[in-house]
């Protein structure tokens, strides 16, 4: 009778005990991630910031110096640089004499593996996107991350027209990307082969953002050029 009342509460004990130590580590194990994180966030947000001023001026040919705005939904304000929590902001490329020569985008969209973060410089004058650039992107090695380094895909960027229509609502055509080989069309993206799917995504997210910024940007370009 003896032993079996204590033997229950032996083990009783030993499971409490075990239930303490499992909290303990999981607590100090959350510790360290929250730890870890706030100690390197400032360095990830600089390393961020850096990738995005280089990736402006190359998507924006000519540019020398470059200004930050704010879209509010009514008007542009200028926005402070190292304010990186902004949202809605673009940036405009000024050439040596301060006149402008083209706005950086950023765009996000679903690509084949996972999200894929762009930059794109857009010329309001031409109506057309005038350079492209992978901030992120975590495509298939080989073939979905060709996206960032296929020279011939890189040229669909040059001159890929994204013109209002009549009413300046929005693009008159769709920014559409098409098998490799049978581009016909300036708004067109020529895909890259092996990689039809990622370059479709692509050609998706520059559409949408187009869609949204360019009627924007029309309404507003005094704004931006004034400031």
């Amino acid at each position: 009778m003896t032993v079996d009342t204590i033997q229950p509460e032996k083990k009783e004990v030993g499971s409490f005990k075990m239930f303490q130590a499992m909290v303990g580590i999981g607590i100090i194990c959350a510790l360290a991630i929250v730890v870890t994180y706030q100690t390197t966030l400032p360095v990830i947000t600089k390393n961020k910031a850096e990738a995005l001023e280089k990736a402006i001026y190359k998507v924006l040919p000519g540019a020398q110096t470059r200004k930050n705005f704010q879209w509010d939904g009514q008007k542009f304000s200028e926005a402070d640089p190292s304010d990186h929590s902004l949202k809605d902001v673009i940036y405009t490329g000024l050439d040596a004499n301060g006149a402008m020569v083209g706005i950086a985008i950023e765009a996000r969209g679903q690509g084949f593996q996972d999200a894929i973060q762009v930059l794109y410089g857009f010329d309001p004058e031409k109506q057309a996107i005038i350079g492209f650039y992978v901030l992120d992107s975590r495509e298939t090695p080989g073939l979905g991350d060709k996206i960032v380094s296929d020279a011939a895909f890189q040229e669909n960027f040059k001159a890929l027209t994204a013109r209002l229509d009549e009413s300046g609502k929005k693009l008159e055509h769709d920014i559409q990307t098409v098998k490799h080989g049978t581009k016909s069309k300036p708004w067109e993206i020529d895909a890259i082969t092996g990689a039809t799917i990622s370059s479709k995504a692509v050609g998706n997210i520059l559409n949408h953002s187009a869609q949204y910024w360019a009627p924007i940007i029309k309404a507003h370009i005094d704004e931006l050029r004034t400031h």
